[in-house]
């Protein structure tokens, strides 16, 4: 094979690969982002089981707990899948307004003041909206 098309073959390949190289990334970026919305859908989901365990907590004082520690699981997940700054400030605000609420309840507080954990799951929500 001559030169000229060794050498053009080898230019060939090498855009291909160059071009390739962006859009793995991008498949990671946006694998991220899904994480992201699917983390966010579920934390929202949680707010509403602790609204709910909150309003019955005569009936099932255990319920708080479980919502409160399945918002502290899918905070874990969304700290190991961020490197977002914006998110990670609504993550630690969502930490601490869930440790609010925990430590309300350990107090004897059965209407504890949930406005610090729905505003921060609103905000990830918002952050994690594509």
């Amino acid at each position: 094979m001559p030169a000229p098309v060794r050498r053009r073959r080898i230019t060939l390949a090498l855009s291909a690969a160059a071009l390739a190289l962006p859009l793995t990334a991008g498949c990671g970026a946006l694998d991220k982002a899904m994480d992201c919305v699917a983390t966010a859908d579920a934390i929202a989901t949680n707010v509403g089981n602790l609204e709910q365990a909150i309003s019955s907590i005569g009936d099932d004082p255990l319920k708080v707990d479980e919502a409160l520690d399945d918002i502290d699981a899918e905070l874990d997940n969304l700290k190991d899948t961020t490197d977002n700054a914006d998110l990670s400030k609504a993550v630690g605000d969502l930490g601490k307004g869930v440790d609010s609420v925990r430590t309300a309840i350990e107090n004897g507080d059965n209407t504890p003041d949930l406005s610090p954990v729905s505003d921060a799951a609103a905000e990830i929500g918002n952050i994690c909206t594509p």
